[in-house]
């Protein structure tokens, strides 16, 4: 009798020990989510990337293709995760070369194209999803314009619905002509943002989700210094303030949001490069920490990232520079729950991965960066 309960006690612990395997095993694979990297194809990028990203140890795998497609360099997914739109920005074509937009269904890591339609202008360089999934947004960087696309049910785009040509120039020799390089939703989906390097402006369209009509705002943007060349934006945490990223000039620019009537007011502006830098300077991504302490912003040329902090009135700190480890972080993103920054080094082919520091916001290097070839832009699922 005591050997058979002994026996049934030690099959009893080998059965404990084989499920907590096996629960263990399951939670490590339910850490890894699929990551998307939009990429400039040459002959060595054929299209649109996946890789598997750990969410506990910040580890990212090889990537795999998931989708050819021409030069698809900014990526954007719909709310529920089961679409993927990308800008096919065709940069080795000549500059007046329209663009299109491609629509994807996810399936997995793999990409199954849906429709491709026109972007209504050259150089399509980013795209965004309102909110209720029923509409898309694209800017046009050669062509100086924008243009809004219906979401059909089954994800595919409908042919433009909306477009507005932007006009205004500034002083510098790439300002010659407006470019538009941004457009974003504000937090209550009532307005579009357009950041035009062209003309100093980050524009504001009123936007009706239930049509999809955009009509011009009054005011209608928010103006920089000449010379400076917005190109991407970020709202802070709260919607109260808007953070401005000029490419030309390397600074960020801090505006008051008013969302009762789409206003932004000039607060200030602070340099994203160090003291006493001379180098070449080109300002690419900007982003706020989930958390709302932090900002971040990637500088080409000086190959950092620039690291601020962000006081409770929403003024800004820098916090000093990391190396992205590679050449030209053209694009980062901070996978959702804010432990860790993706850097897209386009020119090295890579993309490093950095730990982040809750407290102190600074940046840590994790790991060997992959190689994904010229990664221009990174794109995390939405949270379920």
């Amino acid at each position: 009798m005591e050997f058979s309960l002994r026996r049934i006690s030690l099959i009893g612990q080998f059965m404990w020990l084989l499920i907590s395997a096996v629960v263990l095993t399951a939670s490590a694979s339910a850490a890894d989510i699929n990551v998307f990297v939009g990429t400039y194809t040459n002959a060595q990028s054929k299209g649109i990337y996946s890789l598997q990203f750990d969410e506990t140890s910040g580890k990212l795998s090889a990537p795999t293709l998931a989708a050819e497609a021409e030069s698809p360099s900014f990526l954007a997914m719909h709310p529920t995760g089961r679409y993927l739109y990308a800008a096919n920005e065709h940069p080795s074509g000549p500059p007046s070369a329209p663009g299109t937009i491609s629509a994807f269904a996810v399936d997995g890591n793999r990409l199954k194209l849906l429709n491709i339609v026109s972007s209504r202008g050259a150089g399509p360089c980013h795209v965004a999803v309102d909110r209720t999934g029923h509409w898309l947004f694209a800017a046009n960087y050669a062509g100086g314009s924008i243009a809004a696309f219906p979401i059909q049910a089954n994800g595919a785009l409908g042919e433009a619905s909306s477009f507005f040509q932007h006009t205004l120039t500034s002083v510098d020799a790439r300002q010659k002509e407006p470019h538009a390089h941004m457009v974003v939703l504000s937090p209550d989906n009532r307005f579009l943002l357009v950041a035009d390097l062209g003309g100093d402006r980050v524009f504001v369209y009123r936007f009706d989700e239930r049509t999809g009509k955009l009509t011009l705002n009054n005011p209608p943007a928010g103006i920089l210094p000449p010379g400076s060349g917005p190109r991407h934006i970020a709202f802070s945490r709260d919607g109260k303030l808007l953070y401005v990223l000029s490419e030309l000039k390397a600074t960020v620019t801090t505006f008051r949001w008013d969302a009762s009537k789409g206003a932004l007011e000039h607060v200030d502006s602070i340099s994203a490069l160090p003291a006493g830098y001379t180098g070449p300077k080109s300002g690419a991504e900007i982003a706020v920490h989930p958390s709302g302490k932090f900002l971040y912003t990637s500088n080409r040329g000086h190959d950092s990232i620039a690291i601020f902090a962000i006081a409770a009135d929403g003024k800004l700190t820098a916090l000093g520079h990391q190396p992205t480890r590679g050449k030209t972080p053209r694009n980062f993103t901070i996978d959702p729950t804010g432990k860790f920054l993706l850097a897209a080094n386009q020119d090295s082919s890579t993309i490093a991965v950095f730990r982040i520091d809750e407290k102190t916001g600074k940046l840590a290097p994790i790991g060997d960066p992959v190689a994904v070839p010229n990664p221009v832009s990174i794109l995390f699922p939405p949270r379920p």
